[in-house]
């Protein structure tokens, strides 16, 4: 028994190892992530992109935001002129907080009186921003107790926060835009994923050559009903998201149908090339996983991108995931329009032509 076991465990590693490319999935894949990963999984909020309205551009209002840039925690990047460009700024997403400082910060503070601040949150991460928030209430208590003993009598400084876009900052409005990018995805990368292998698996991929089809139209094919799959869990998301979880949808639907139809054609052209260019069903499972479980750390599902070492965020450039994030948060929680999210309907035009030509050339290749 114990012979013919040993006999059984030989085979089963020969044929795994036999291909350099299951190889390489296994043992040189989990080490590359596993770096990568180590850097970008953190939920610690650094380099908060900040923009600062100082009306007041005094010493003490000078002094009050040098202890915020001292704690290394924001960077300042942006000094808007007046209350519609700092608004501005939070539409685009340009910047993740704006701290206000009124007219009369100094005066206040020598005459010993409540000095007031506003600090605006973008509250789509709902976590960063009660993060950031209290990075911002621990820098001006201590900055008030400093004061106390400069001044003698003084009150103290209130910081009035408010977060925009998600104003209780639930979690839930920020995490159910994104499972909906997720399941798309993994949906239609795992039906593609196997749709050329398994026809070479079975043996009629011979048989689909020797008609007249082309191979762009064998192509397509294999697309549109993957893609009408993809558009009906699109649409029974949204539904779930609207009237269940009650996440508001400010935006047009058109619009977000139209990043859709870009995000599933990527989608599809991933899955076709791995497909194309896997053996085995066995093989497309396991590159379909080590494609998309990376895919989704790397998309500011979870851990926010800025936060993560800059290299890693080149590489999150090459993520279709990210932009379909940001076109369904946008458009779910803030209402923006093309006019804002064209970057990323560009970004997801360019890469469903890439994916999709790839595949054709991929599937040319290997029938040839």
């Amino acid at each position: 028994m114990f012979e013919r076991i040993l006999i059984m465990l030989r085979k089963e590693f020969i044929q795994v190892f036999r291909d350099p490319k299951m190889t390489r999935v296994i043992l040189v894949v989990p080490v590359v992530q596993m770096m990568v990963f180590g850097y970008a999984v953190t939920t610690d909020v650094k380099h908060i992109s900040t923009a600062l309205l100082d009306l007041d551009n005094s010493v003490k209002s000078r002094e009050y935001i040098s202890d915020f840039k001292g704690s290394g925690h924001f960077d300042f990047t942006v000094f808007p002129e007046n209350d519609s460009v700092a608004a501005d700024l939070l539409d685009k997403g340009k910047v993740r907080a704006v701290i206000r400082i009124n007219r009369g910060f100094d005066e206040d503070i020598r005459a010993g009186r409540t000095s007031e601040v506003q600090l605006l949150l973008d509250g789509t991460d709902s976590n960063s921003a009660r993060i950031i928030a209290d990075y911002s209430m621990k820098i001006t208590s201590a900055f008030s107790k400093k004061m106390t003993g400069t001044t003698g009598k003084y009150e103290g400084i209130s910081l009035e926060k408010r977060a925009w876009f998600n104003d209780n900052l639930e979690s839930r409005n920020f995490y159910v835009p994104g499972v909906m990018a997720i399941m798309v995805m993994l949906i239609t990368l795992m039906l593609t994923s196997m749709a050329v292998v398994r026809e070479k698996e079975v043996g009629t991929i011979e048989q689909i050559l020797v008609t007249p089809i082309k191979t762009h139209e064998f192509i397509i094919g294999k697309t549109i009903p993957f893609a009408i799959i993809g558009y009906i869990d699109v649409l029974i998301v949204t539904l779930v998201g609207a009237f269940w979880f009650e996440i508001p949808i400010r935006g047009s639907l058109f619009l977000l149908f139209g990043g859709s139809t870009l995000y599933i054609m990527t989608a599809l052209g991933i899955g076709l090339l791995i497909s194309t260019v896997s053996e085995t069903q066995q093989q497309a499972m396991m590159s379909t996983f080590f494609f998309f479980f990376p895919a989704v750390l790397l998309s500011g599902f979870m851990f926010p991108i800025a936060n993560m070492p800059e290299v890693v965020q080149w590489i999150t450039l090459l993520n279709p995931l990210r932009y379909f994030l940001i076109i369904v948060r946008g458009i779910f929680l803030k209402g923006i329009g093309i006019e804002i999210l064209w970057p990323q309907f560009c970004a997801l035009g360019l890469m469903a032509i890439s994916m999709l030509f790839a595949s054709i050339k991929a599937f040319k290749k290997t029938v040839s």
